[in-house]
């Protein structure tokens, strides 16, 4: 497809964006949830600085996505291990 020109407002400032059509609705939800993540951060700590609040919205992403690819890496390799003995497996029995 092409790309769009749209507007996204992140923590009170608007930001012009040129994105795939496909991508659209992904960066639409990605700063709904930054926004709301700041709002609770506001809401409940005693910070009031915006970068402060951004700060901690990355953070909390940043860490997010860090655990998600430690998790798949682990995943990935629990699977070659059983693909290992599998192979192992069939190859003693194929070859009896």
């Amino acid at each position: 497809m092409g790309e769009i020109s749209i507007k996204i407002t992140i923590s009170d400032r608007i930001y012009p964006l040129k994105v795939n059509v496909e991508e659209e609705e992904i960066v639409r939800r990605a700063a709904k949830m930054i926004n709301e993540r700041i709002k609770d951060y506001q809401d409940n700590y005693a910070v009031r600085d915006k970068q402060d609040l951004l700060s901690m919205a990355v953070l909390h992403y940043a860490t997010a996505v860090l655990r998600t690819e430690n998790k798949v890496q682990n995943q990935d390799t629990a699977v070659a291990d059983k693909v290992e003995e599998l192979d192992i497996l069939l190859n003693d029995f194929f070859a009896k």
